[in-house]
């Protein structure tokens, strides 16, 4: 059967946290991928990159799969009536719920995540208990029809789980084969188990004032 996937965009969203997954699912077949946000501006990332939505809110048609990056302004998003009544909407009627890094609070707020085991960015896991989840430990995490997973690369593990299960295992292994996803970072420090604790120290002090923004956005959620 046709399959219709969404991603939700918003200011301040991490673009790898979108571009990473929609590059694997725009490889599964018979499958249209659609960027929603609230109009058809471009939507300007955490970094130089804006993103041309598909769809405004209003047109986007039925999703099979609702996607919800994170970034830097998934604490704004939060806050924004018209995105997350899109995504409480639309997530009801789909087959899979799925966040990818901070893009949990935003499902979770819309109420997807109460009483499952969930991911996300390692800097932000203590405040999960605060949607009604329980932090899981792996990259990427399923309870019922939500997925989850760990910060921003984290969505091209996730798309590719989620699409052996929606296609085939080998579908999903064609597609890591055409995008050659064969990682070999020159330090082991993509984990906060592994990463050099100076290293680590340094962005808890750079992520505490966005940890508050967040901790205040799903206080008034």
């Amino acid at each position: 059967m046709p399959l219709s996937i969404g991603f939700v965009v918003y200011p301040g969203l991490s673009q790898l946290a979108l571009t990473g997954p929609l590059q694997v699912f725009a490889g599964l077949p018979d499958t249209t991928c659609h960027i929603a946000a609230k109009t058809l501006a471009p939507v300007a990332s955490d970094s130089v990159l804006s993103i041309p939505p598909t769809r405004a809110f209003a047109d986007c048609p039925d999703l099979d799969l609702i996607c919800v990056p994170g970034g830097l302004g998934a604490s704004e998003a939060l806050r924004d009536s018209e995105t997350m009544t899109f995504i409480r909407e639309r997530g009801r009627s789909a087959k899979w719920v799925t966040s990818v890094c901070t893009g949990a609070f935003l499902i979770g707020a819309a109420g997807f995540l109460k009483n499952r085991r969930a991911a996300t960015h390692w800097a932000y896991r203590d405040l999960l208990p605060l949607v009604g989840a329980t932090a899981g430990g792996a990259r990427v995490m399923h309870d019922g029809n939500v997925w989850t997973c760990a910060g921003v690369t984290a969505g091209i593990d996730f798309a590719l789980a989620i699409a052996a299960e929606i296609a085939s295992p080998g579908a999903a292994q064609s597609i890591q084969l055409a995008m050659e996803y064969d990682p070999a970072p020159p330090f082991d420090a993509g984990s906060a188990k592994f990463a050099p604790e100076p290293v680590k120290q340094r962005l808890d002090v750079a992520y505490n004032r966005m940890r508050h923004a967040m901790r205040d956005a799903l206080a008034s959620a």
